[in-house]
């Protein structure tokens, strides 16, 4: 395994342990048992390889539904960029929890080292920042993730076929790729397997998302064999939602160049406010942007 830095563009062959882990990071004391999300990943992790070969054969059951979505999920919920995604709408609540407070006269007046003015004037101003603990987001995220597993299983798939072996699917820190959608979609989602084998996520609008059902009644599949241009595309959009590293398998004279033309981009929560009766209303999307420097 190959592993490219994208600030920096330097290339290492990491072993898993050294990029895969960091200490303590699925223990969460917000929560009432701390670690309960490795009870849930000892369901998922010693049937992957087995999941695996069920997409590849084309023989899709329940446990393979089941462990794929529930490897989507943990992704999404407790990896570094999933924190960090998810803390900003929490972010922008909050805050819009205290100018409504603020305008109640909810607070007294802020201490005169701030300068005077009203908490929403300060925020207005930048002299004042809330800051929401990323363990925080990553605690609702692991309450939901049954949730989140009964969305991505109840939705269509396309099982995404690469035969070629000079160019094979690239994987990140975060491999779970966002195709762009309007508001009034969900996003589809692009998740790299294995070196030929990739997954896209459909998710289904008219779901009952607090339902859990893990039934999958509604699942639904497809199978492409990808040209040469479509695995271009996916393995472009992989690397542009990379959190910081990309991995590969073959350490090809063209993967250096392709990285660095696509490492200035990664998700960006965003946030458009309605206005609303007294207040607004928050919507909050996931686009891949290109990072400011």
């Amino acid at each position: 395994m190959y592993a490219i830095r994208k600030h920096d563009l330097e290339s290492f062959t990491p072993n898993a342990k050294s990029v895969c882990r960091m200490e303590d990071g699925n223990t969460n004391s917000y929560l009432r048992e701390d670690r309960v999300v490795e009870d849930f990943l000892k369901s998922i992790e010693p049937k992957y390889n087995m999941a695996l070969e069920g997409l590849a054969k084309k023989s899709i059951d329940s446990d393979c539904i089941y462990t794929i979505a529930g490897f989507v999920a943990y992704v999404l919920v407790c990896s570094p960029a999933g924190m960090r995604i998810f803390a900003s709408p929490l972010k922008t609540s909050v805050e819009d929890c205290g100018r409504i407070l603020d305008r109640q006269g909810v607070f007294s007046s802020p201490p005169h080292g701030f300068g005077g003015g009203s908490l929403t004037e300060l925020l207005n101003d930048g002299k004042i920042a809330l800051k929401v603990d990323p363990k925080y987001s990553q605690a609702l995220g692991i309450s939901s993730i049954m949730n989140f597993i009964t969305i991505f299983g109840n939705s269509r798939w396309e099982v995404l076929q690469n035969p070629f072996d000079d160019s094979t699917f690239f994987t990140s820190d975060f491999p779970v790729a966002l195709e762009p959608s309007s508001l009034s979609s969900p996003q589809n989602k692009i998740i790299p397997l294995a070196p030929n084998l990739a997954i896209r996520i459909c998710p289904d609008p008219s779901l009952d998302i607090n339902q859990v059902d893990l039934s999958f009644s509604n699942f639904d599949s497809t199978c492409r064999k990808l040209n040469r241009k479509d695995v271009g595309s996916i393995n472009k959009l992989i690397v542009r939602c990379a959190e910081s590293v990309v991995f590969y398998r073959d350490n090809h004279d063209w993967v250096s160049s392709f990285v660095s033309k696509n490492s200035k981009f990664r998700i960006e929560p965003q946030t458009k406010k309605v206005p609303h009766g007294t207040g607004v209303i928050s919507i909050f999307t996931q686009n891949v942007v290109k990072i400011q420097t």
